[in-house]
């Protein structure tokens, strides 16, 4: 029977920090500080010193990490917050959440990012429904960031902040500046698959903003003023618990020679699958965290079901994208439409991707794509 490869393989990560990790939550389980430890604070600073930013606030979960600034920044009804289309529903989720009406834009074929023409246009829909442009939300899809230095002037022109959802980013870069420090506000999130998780939910904002800073503190604690008794204003219960925060001490300490082993493994993906179909690409000066490698094939299904027969697992990320997701279907959209978004939805498919992934489960990977697009 042919064995079956792990997408993600956590458990080799594990083999690999385990000693390490047991005596870290053996530590936080004597002294019994379970909520915003001392472990929350020493990983607060650490991920900080890593991205070159002055603050970091963690936070329960990516999505409390998108919305927590939003909130800060008192985003609501009337309020427009442009979000890309093709992504996960997080995105725009949090916009609806804080009272305000997500304006989809689309992305570009060869980053999956935004493009800056698009969120251009989506501004003005925005307008033209009668909204306040006030936030660009870009995502750095797939571990590449965004690009910024063509976002930015369209920002500034309607009067945009930008929030930077680096939920599949962290650890990655551009030019040399790390993700966390490339944008004014950017969020992330620890969920276990991502390049930096954790063994549950967990998130964190990152900031040079010191008022944002302990705004963001103060809502992650029920708006909490001078005591946990004491609330100025409303706020969540989100805080990153201790043992989560010990997990990511140690998992950070290991970042940096993960994300130059994903990037060695994706680039020998593209190598070897360059001539069979359209591989994913870095733009010149960023460099990715590569939380998925994803092709752009044609019969997509056809070839997956190829695959996983083959014992070689994928994923599809994402099959549908946010304007037609029934419970979004009525928020407006960038003037021009989606067109790329639509038709990534249908051609996306993601092949294992870890750090981890030796170089035979690789060839293996690689053949079977090869063997599968051959007989599409």
């Amino acid at each position: 029977m042919t064995s079956r490869l792990p997408f993600v393989d956590l458990q080799a990560q594990r083999r690999r920090i385990g000693p390490r990790l047991e005596d870290a939550l053996a530590r936080v389980l004597a002294h019994g500080q379970f909520i915003l430890g001392p472990e929350v604070r020493e990983l607060e600073a650490q991920l900080a010193r890593f991205s070159g930013t002055k603050h970091c606030v963690t936070c329960a979960n990516g999505t409390d990490a998108l919305l927590l600034p939003l909130m800060a920044w008192g985003i609501g009804p009337g309020d427009a917050v442009l979000v890309p289309a093709f992504t996960f529903v997080a995105s725009a989720e949090v916009v609806v959440l804080a009272g305000a009406t997500p304006v989809f834009v689309d992305v570009a074929r060869d980053s999956f990012n935004v493009t800056a023409d698009s969120l251009a246009l989506g501004a003005l829909a925005a307008r033209e429904a009668g909204l306040t442009p006030r936030v660009a939300m870009p995502v750095d899809l797939f571990g590449q960031p965004a690009d910024f230095a063509a976002l930015e002037p369209v920002c500034r022109k309607y009067g945009l902040k930008i929030l930077s959802d680096a939920a599949q980013s962290y650890g990655g870069g551009q030019g040399n500046r790390r993700v966390g420090s490339l944008a004014p506000v950017t969020s992330t999130s620890f969920f276990p698959s991502k390049p930096l998780g954790t063994y549950g939910d967990g998130g964190a904002i990152f900031t040079d903003d010191e008022a944002l800073a302990d705004l963001l503190k103060s809502i992650r604690m029920h708006g909490q003023g001078i005591d946990k008794y004491h609330n100025i204003r409303i706020g969540l219960n989100s805080r990153l618990d201790t043992i989560q925060a010990a997990v990511l001490i140690e998992k950070l300490a290991i970042l940096e020679d993960e994300i130059a082993a994903r990037d060695r493994i994706a680039r020998r993906y593209s190598a070897a699958l360059a001539d069979v179909c359209e591989v994913p690409r870095v733009a010149a000066g960023n460099a990715s965290a590569w939380a998925q490698y994803t092709i752009l094939i044609e019969n997509r299904d056809g070839v997956a079901k190829t695959l996983d027969a083959a014992g070689i697992p994928t994923a599809i990320y994402y099959p549908i994208p946010l304007h037609r997701q029934d419970g979004y279907r009525h928020f407006p959209v960038a003037k021009g439409g989606l067109a790329v978004s639509e038709d990534l939805a249908r051609l996306v498919l993601s092949l294992p991707m870890h750090p981890y992934l030796e170089a035979a489960d690789q060839d293996r990977v690689i053949a079977a794509v090869r063997s599968a697009l051959s007989r599409a």
